[in-house]
């Protein structure tokens, strides 16, 4: 072989060593978007590419507006409060909402946007399977003159599973502190985001069943606040309906929508601000569509 293909050869070797080293040592993770970008966007995605990654700026974020989320007063107040207290660099938590479904967990985060991101607030959406990258997004907005919540919605582990020890780090902080601009707002349908099994209670297969206990309620602990979102009775889930049907005027009678919402939710398994929000879209289409043509 001649020195020239040698040498093509030793180049590419080194090209690909080098890109080995930065993905093991974490130096493969792109650097933070410019500080014109976090002007301009509100919300981030992160996008990961196997040990790399980057924070993919969402153009159209869902806006919602606090004020329609009703049901769930006081779990809201105190979401509002702490961040805050966050957005104004005093200390705050990073906070778990957990309950049913349908009642406005990512709702109530997605609604901060609106109220906070002039004031410098951010939020970046990192998915379940994103959990790995959490250490890498920390790294990457340490420093950076905003203030971010890490969004994970949805979360639950399998039991099985151990990618929620990552979290349990970034959220004690491990070694390293975790950045002061920086926190972790979750969203699950589970109480300690673990599944919890009737050999929890038994002790079957555990010689110290307190421990593996333990370890399931640990994670959620390291969350310092946790805001419970509890199953709508029939008086909440109608005020709901009351709100929705009030911002868009629609020209129906009260009893006879709330015979229509009850008729829904029924239909639907259960009462939630989703399902209020689904009659009520599903009314004002048939509304504003008119009663069908006689042939």
């Amino acid at each position: 072989m001649d020195d020239g293909r040698w040498g093509h050869l030793l180049t590419r070797l080194e090209r690909m060593l080098d890109r080995a080293e930065r993905l093991l040592d974490g130096r493969g993770v792109a650097a933070p978007p410019a500080r014109e970008d976090f002007e301009r966007y509100w919300a981030y995605r992160w996008e990961r590419n196997g040990a790399s990654g980057r924070l993919a700026p969402i153009e159209h974020p869902h806006l919602v507006d606090l004020d329609d989320i009703v049901g769930v007063d006081d779990a809201k107040e105190t979401l509002v409060r702490n961040t805050a207290q966050f957005v104004a660099g005093h200390p705050a938590n990073n906070l778990l909402l957990w309950g049913e479904r349908g009642t406005g967990k990512s709702s109530c985060i997605k609604g901060l946007l609106k109220r906070f991101a002039p004031a410098g607030l951010r939020l970046v959406e990192a998915r379940r399977w994103d959990l790995a990258s959490l250490p890498a997004i920390a790294a990457m907005l340490r420093g950076v003159p905003f203030r971010f919540v890490v969004f994970c919605d949805d979360l639950s582990f399998g039991e099985r599973e151990d990618d929620y020890r990552i979290l349990k780090t970034l959220l004690d902080g491990g070694l390293e502190e975790r950045p002061g601009n920086v926190l972790i707002y979750a969203t699950s349908n589970r109480r300690h985001l673990m599944p919890e099994t009737m050999s929890d209670n038994t002790g079957v297969g555990e010689i110290h069943p307190e421990e593996a206990v333990s370890e399931k309620l640990g994670l959620a602990d390291r969350f310092g606040m946790r805001l419970g979102f509890p199953r709508f009775d029939q008086e909440t889930y109608l005020a709901v309906v009351d709100h929705y049907a009030a911002r868009l005027a629609l020209p129906v009678d009260r009893a006879a929508l709330h015979r229509e919402a009850l008729r829904w939710a029924m239909e639907g398994g259960h009462r939630s601000g989703r399902a209020a929000r689904q009659f009520i879209d599903d009314l004002a289409g048939r509304l504003l569509l008119g009663p069908p043509s006689g042939r």
